[in-house]
């Protein structure tokens, strides 16, 4: 039998025990915030034992977890070897999941299948491509090739806080050094670039004083309003601003939250928001970070009494498309297709992902794996997130006849 066949044979043969794999980890609540994870990091390292891997648990220290806004957070990983040399090519999936919000129809973490979809908070993004590595790594196995390399898996639980815990932590410790990277993505697509994010905090500090006598404080809400009103002017503007790369589109800004005030009747004396600024491969991050800040300084000079602070939460790294990377993206993107039945192209998407921790460090990495043609069918961040199940099994083959090429057979 062909390398090409005993893979699909495989995935074909053990298609219930992969959705059984996934419906066990969509079942354990892993939701960031607030990041407590440990749970479910031990779930799956004891489905992967039961699978035959070895698995190591590598903790991440509690004083580094609480400055990074959660509670517990394990890296996981597993290596398999096949033949003398090669290439190490890293799999990384995360097992964290934003919380799942009001509007389901279905348990969140009931992992219900319904007409071939099951449904689930990370069903698609991303606990979906635990399973897809780590049986795409079992058929490799059991194909029969004579391959050269290492396949690694890197389960990950701090993608919805940022990355600095989990892939970049196992990257700076040297806990693995691969020379190429997968990262969790959708079937319909290989993804080579995606925008960077900055987040900033906003804190407008005013005077408080009685309604009855408003004019003795300093409102700080009518300052962060001015501020707010010149940042959704300004908004307008990078509509103008397109990528040229596929998929990415424009530069975005939205403000996702705001607190404040003390009551109904006083005057508030302090007011909090944060940003968030989707940044296109072709711009620079200083640039963008002291664009807004002027933005936001200009509109300040309008209420003098006022102290307004800006502060950096997270700044993000664009992830664009590289000659080394050219080979894994082209032979990904030509399995892909034959195992879809349709043409499957390098794109970019305007989300950001860990992905950058990768290519940071020098590994070239795109995203692909389980999932529906776009987060918009998937309701990825949204109620009722569904995977269609033939999608899994379609990427787990493509993903297993990548690494099979990739390592020679």
């Amino acid at each position: 039998m062909s390398v090409e066949n005993a893979i699909r044979a495989f995935v074909r043969e053990h298609r219930d025990e992969e959705a059984r794999f996934l419906a066990e980890i969509v079942k354990v609540p892993s939701d960031n915030p607030p990041g407590d994870c440990d749970l479910s990091a031990e779930t799956v390292a004891k489905l992967l034992e039961g699978l035959g891997f070895a698995v190591e648990r590598h903790k991440v220290a509690d004083a580094l977890v609480k400055a990074n806004g959660m509670v517990s957070a394990t890296n996981l990983i597993v290596r398999r070897k096949f033949g003398r040399g090669g290439l190490t090519i890293a799999l990384n999936a995360h097992g964290d999941v934003v919380p799942p919000g009001t509007g389901w129809t279905r348990d969140p973490y009931g992992a219900e299948v319904v007409d071939g979809w099951m449904y689930g908070r990370g069903a698609a993004v991303s606990k979906s491509d635990i399973a897809t590595y780590a049986f795409a790594i079992l058929a490799l196995e059991k194909s029969g090739a004579a391959l050269n390399g290492t396949a690694e898996l890197h389960v990950t639980y701090d993608e919805e806080a940022g990355g600095e815990i989990g892939p970049r932590l196992i990257l700076e410790q040297v806990l693995s050094k691969p020379d190429l990277a997968i990262g969790a993505g959708f079937s319909y697509a290989v993804v080579s670039a995606h925008n960077g994010c900055l987040h900033l905090e906003v804190e407008v500090l005013g005077r408080s004083a009685h309604a009855a006598r408003p004019f003795t404080g300093v409102d700080a809400l009518e300052a962060a309003n001015g501020i707010l009103t010149a940042l959704y002017g300004w908004r307008g503007g990078l509509a103008a601003r397109p990528s040229a790369i596929p998929g990415i589109g424009s530069p975005q800004m939205t403000v996702g939250l705001i607190s404040g005030g003390i009551n109904t009747n006083v005057v508030p004396d302090r007011i909090v928001f944060r940003l968030d600024r989707r940044i296109v491969p072709e711009e620079s991050l200083a640039e963008v970070e002291a664009e807004l800040r002027a933005v936001i300084a200009s509109a300040a000079k309008l209420h003098p009494e006022a102290k307004v602070t800006v502060s950096r939460i997270l700044l993000a790294e664009p992830l664009t498309p590289t000659a080394a990377g050219a080979k894994l993206t082209e032979t990904l993107c030509r399995h892909a297709s034959r195992v879809m039945g349709e043409t499957v192209a390098a794109s970019g998407v305007p989300l950001y992902t860990d992905a950058r921790h990768y290519a940071k460090a020098g590994v070239p990495i795109v995203l692909y794996g389980a999932g529906p043609r776009t987060i918009e069918e998937a309701n990825a961040h949204r109620a009722d997130e569904r995977l269609p199940l033939a999608d899994l099994y379609r990427a787990t083959e493509a993903i297993a006849l990548t690494l099979a090429e990739l390592m020679g057979a």
